[in-house]
């Protein structure tokens, strides 16, 4: 039996800027966060002489070409594991669909197991890069770069996205306080609603590449947000930080009108009357996770319970994708 696990995470500046269609012109840059709560994936031995796949779904199938889920089929493609005697089973701390990049941990993880079954030893940007290309390259979705890197790396990690491709992956360095002032400060809150991001960040790509002045200049001010969001970091400066997400906040709306809607427009203007110095929703849009920063947690908690919000208590991760168990 094999186990992996992938975080989950949260991006913490520059989302959007690690699509190819504006990073091949333009380059990105992303600061994200991996956080403890994962996605798993376990790959056993069947009993039988077929491939047995639980997910959301159930597939027993005979051959690889005949399964439906299109990441797995195309992960043991990559990875050359043809069965037959295979079971793959999939969990996770959260639903997908909820902003927190479970996609990218799914491929990341899964790949991870197929590798480890074979006895290969695959370092992070590798695996990576084998999930983006799976993603981005063969099923052609419309996303970035950001969850498979940050899946596989974890920490809290700035990645440059280039022209040419190549990402480069650079951990943020903090001071220790302001490290643990940031994991204790920001909450996460459950908007009740999940989302597929595919519709949102389709529309994004496809304007980015028809060059609408208008998205490009979001998406260039969102990346010096993220270089300024960097700096503040570094700099021990967390006021600063929740100002500058505010603010990527208030400009990331101006993307689509389907990022937000009414009742996260209100929710988030009751969490910043209650102590948020800055927030934001996580993911393309459309629903999920609320982040707020705030350093009056007490009285933010108890406004978004009555709010009717759950509140999901997270660290960050530092593993990034490993193998927990293989016997």
């Amino acid at each position: 039996m094999i186990i992996t696990r992938s975080p989950l995470r949260i991006s913490l500046g520059g989302g959007g800027t690690d699509l190819p269609s504006y990073y091949r012109e333009h380059t990105g840059f992303v600061i994200s966060g991996a956080i403890n709560r994962y996605v798993y994936i376990t790959v056993t031995e069947a009993f039988r002489p077929r491939i047995i796949l639980k997910y959301s779904k159930l597939e027993d199938v005979e051959h690889v070409d005949e399964i439906q889920h299109p990441i797995i089929r195309e992960a043991l493609k990559l990875t050359r594991v043809s069965g037959p005697y295979l079971e793959i089973v999939s969990l996770s701390d959260i639903p997908a669909g909820t902003g927190l990049g479970s996609s990218g941990s799914f491929t990341t993880a899964l790949l991870c197991a197929l590798h480890t079954l074979k006895h290969d030893f695959v370092p992070p940007q590798a695996l990576a890069e084998e999930a983006c290309h799976i993603e981005l390259d063969v099923l052609k979705e419309p996303i970035g770069k950001q969850d498979q890197y940050i899946a596989a790396f974890g920490g809290i990690t700035c990645f440059e996205f280039l022209a040419d491709g190549q990402v480069v992956a650079a951990p943020l360095k903090m001071p220790a306080e302001a490290l643990a002032n940031l994991e204790d400060n920001l909450l996460l809150f459950f908007t009740g609603t999940s989302r597929s991001a595919s519709d949102i960040l389709r529309d994004q790509d496809m304007r980015t590449k028809e060059n609408s002045s208008e998205m490009l200049e979001n998406l260039h001010f969102t990346k010096q947000l993220g270089l300024e969001s960097r700096d503040a970091l570094v700099a021990g400066n967390l006021r600063k930080f929740a100002d500058l997400m505010h603010v990527h906040w208030e400009h990331k709306k101006k993307r689509s009108p389907n990022i937000s809607n009414r009742q996260i427009n209100d929710l988030y203007e009751l969490a910043r009357a209650n102590g948020a110095l800055g927030g934001k929703l996580i993911g393309a849009g459309g629903g999920g996770f609320l982040m707020f920063y705030t350093e009056e947690k007490t009285r933010l908690r108890q406004v978004m319970r009555q709010a009717g919000l759950r509140e999901v208590r997270t660290q960050f991760d530092f593993a990034g994708t490993t193998v927990v168990a293989h016997s």
